[in-house]
């Protein structure tokens, strides 16, 4: 999966900062105390709601363009920039023990050479979904 960008409403607070929402993801709200803030907190509420959504099997909506959505004067329509395999490795990277047979004479090679087999196998993963992810 590629990146996905989705329209945010940031909605100006009276008490400063902003409130943001979201036309497709109307369940999906959050708040930030100036315009980087917001836009942080909306990648992560955005992430949540397509987690979630990944999780149960239900496709994600196609992004309601731009030019469709209604913007009333005290906000402003902002595209949220979203990458879901950066968002897995920022918010879920506990270790999970795998239990994996190879070759003995590949498993003394590798001693011999002190290869961290945990190290290489991350490696080999993270490239794999990495190339998927590019298609």
């Amino acid at each position: 999966m590629d990146k996905l960008f989705y329209p945010a409403l940031f909605h100006k607070a009276e008490e400063g900062g902003f409130w943001i929402t979201f036309p497709d993801f109307p369940e999906a709200m959050t708040q930030g105390d100036d315009m980087e803030e917001a836009y942080t907190m909306a990648v992560d509420a955005l992430g949540l709601c397509l987690s979630d959504m990944e999780k149960e099997h239900i496709p994600f909506p196609a992004p309601t363009s731009p030019d469709k959505v209604t913007v009333d004067t005290d906000s402003t329509l902002v595209l949220i920039e979203f990458d879901m395999l950066a968002y897995k490795k920022r918010t879920n990277s506990a270790s999970v023990k795998k239990t994996l047979s190879i070759p003995q004479w590949l498993n003394e090679e590798s001693l011999a050479l002190n290869v961290n087999f945990s190290q290489v196998l991350q490696d080999a993963l993270l490239e794999i979904v990495q190339s998927r992810h590019a298609r």
